[in-house]
């Protein structure tokens, strides 16, 4: 097939189905058997299909593929790639290997329950040769799934498995290609990938930290997280049923102050929200929009300064697509429903109140309820009164007036211009904003 056409599931299940050199088996977990439906149903399946198997009974699953895991987690999908592989190889490597490019697609799926309580989301991963005797090649992802029906997830899964194996043997020169590929027919609205790892040689080129950051700089997240210790894990795993401290910024520079910043705020956190929750974590927040150029993306390379530098003072960071604060809290409350405590500068507060909200039908008015409808508390640090004279020559701010203490400025002592003092005045007395007083830099 040329490799420059665009093709759809059917087209490349088929593809796949008709070239004799492929050949391997499917293990599905949740969502059906979507991935394997397609390469049976569009002819000639007997070309690639060895095996599929789906272990929806968890006694079966665990005599299968062992005990000790939970069913929707990275660890189960790795036992079973490691026992599908195994088995492969065991049964067909003696009379195929010398000329088949073997491959094991498994998956792990949370789809939507009839309820709808819970997290839609799963772990998709794939063991493949590129070529006969070659060492195998790992690709793992976990996918989040957006579509509000069940019928409609397991659509999306399907296509998501035919894309990802069709990538592996026509569109692997790099992360870039292969992603393109794998969200062909599903668009940036139905599937999100924020955790991918692989290994193998032909990976070889492929930057860890560069493709983490690719994935939100790409569209394919909302977010992703840098742990400190430089761990990947998708944000449902750290998050869930955290008490959060999040500080957003822009961070060009860095000094251990910023740390205190989050230790403050985590320090200042009530004993009744970290019993009710899993305990309180911090984490710095950086976006890929450009506060300062609204149409312009913040570059991989950029953001990984940012991540590194944050990361040298003891905390993981949060890349987030979007630089709203409602947007950020909307995302964590998928995970938690602890309060969200974010820790900001005064600059990040101007920023709040003077934004226009242009794609609100309410404005401010309407970006600040969303905001505080979500158990969000802002916690304000000041800024010295020369910084804050330079945020508002730059930001050719009019009307606004402060009071200064010891050459600082605090969150009670600004007032924004014209009516929108009297929306501050309301949101600081009802404890919606609190100011800080340690002095940050």
């Amino acid at each position: 097939m040329p490799e420059d056409q665009i093709y759809d599931a059917h087209e490349k299940a088929l593809s796949l189905n008709l070239d004799g050199t492929i050949f391997g088996s499917f293990a599905e977990i949740g969502a059906g058997q979507e991935v394997a439906r397609w390469f049976l149903r569009v002819g000639a399946a007997s070309g690639t299909v060895a095996k599929t198997i789906s272990a929806y009974d968890k006694e079966v699953s665990d005599q299968l593929y062992g005990t000790g895991t939970r069913y929707v987690s990275r660890p189960r999908l790795q036992a079973m790639l490691e026992s599908e592989w195994k088995q492969l190889l065991t049964q067909l490597q003696a009379t195929r290997g010398a000329n088949t490019r073997f491959f094991a697609f498994v998956d792990t799926i949370s789809a939507r329950n009839y309820s709808g309580t819970n997290d839609c989301h799963g772990w998709v991963g794939l063991r493949f040769l590129r070529h006969p005797g070659d060492a195998p090649n790992d690709i793992i992802l976990h996918i989040n799934l957006m579509d509000p029906s069940n019928v409609q997830q397991q659509e999306a899964v399907g296509i998501f498995g035919v894309n990802l194996i069709f990538a592996a043997y026509h569109a692997l020169a790099s992360a870039e290609e292969v992603l393109a590929s794998v969200f062909e027919e599903l668009g940036l609205q139905r599937v999100e990938v924020d955790c991918l790892e692989w290994s193998g040689p032909a990976f070889a080129n492929w930057n860890r930290e560069e493709v983490h950051a690719l994935l939100v700089v790409g569209g394919y997240a909302e977010a992703v997280v840098f742990q400190a210790d430089n761990q990947l894990v998708p944000p449902n795993e750290l998050l869930y049923k955290r008490a959060l401290v999040l500080a957003p910024g822009r961070f060009d520079s860095v000094t251990s102050l910023h740390a205190d910043l989050i230790l403050n705020t985590l320090a200042q956190l009530q004993a009744e929200e970290l019993k009710e929750s899993k305990g309180g974590l911090g984490l710095f927040c950086l976006s890929v929009a450009d506060s300062s150029a609204p149409d312009r993306k913040v570059s991989a390379q950029e953001i990984l300064q940012r991540v590194v530098l944050l990361q040298q003072i003891g905390y993981g960071v949060m890349l987030f697509r979007a630089q709203e604060l409602y947007k950020m809290s909307a995302f964590a409350n998928r995970y938690t429903n602890s309060r969200i405590h974010f820790a900001i500068g005064l600059s990040v507060l101007l920023r709040i109140l003077q934004d226009s909200y242009k794609e609100l039908a309410g404005k401010l008015l309407e970006g600040i309820a969303l905001l505080f409808k979500q158990n969000v508390r802002l916690i304000v640090y000041p800024m010295t009164v020369e910084e804050l004279r330079g945020r508002v020559t730059a930001d050719q701010l009019t009307g606004w007036r402060w009071k200064e203490t010891d050459g600082n400025v605090n969150a009670d002592d600004v007032h924004p211009a014209g009516p929108v003092d009297s929306l501050y005045r309301y949101l600081l007395q009802s404890r919606f904003i609190l100011a800080a007083k340690p002095k940050l830099v």
